[in-house]
């Protein structure tokens, strides 16, 4: 008989400006972000092959954007991820500002530094 899965997992790791989700301590996606100001600007969202169809995504997405709000910033969605999901789940459009060209100008800059 096999073991149950463990509930995925979303974690902030702070030091890498991205979100992982983990399931069964292992890392099955994230979503990578720099911070604008008040402003944490999404760039890229993947989840492994590997544990694709579970609806991984979404949940780090929005256990993600939660945390945000909860630390009064507001998003950036670059990343088309992010912002397909904004557009089904307006209970996150309070918090969400257009994407443009001087911040997806910045992200780049931030980007080509790293």
């Amino acid at each position: 008989m096999s073991q149950p899965q463990a509930a995925p997992v979303v974690v902030h790791n702070d030091a890498h400006d991205r979100y992982e989700i983990l399931v069964d301590g292992v890392r099955a996606g994230l979503t990578a972000y720099r911070d604008h100001g008040d402003q944490r600007v999404f760039y890229h969202t993947e989840v492994d092959d590997a544990f694709a169809g579970q609806g991984l995504a979404g949940r780090l997405v929005e256990e993600a954007l939660t945390d945000v709000r909860a630390g009064g910033k507001r998003v950036v969605p670059v990343c088309t991820y992010v912002a397909k999901f904004l557009q089904k789940h307006e209970e996150f459009a309070d918090i969400a500002d257009p994407v443009t060209p001087d911040v997806l100008q910045w992200l780049r800059g931030e980007l080509d530094r790293a």
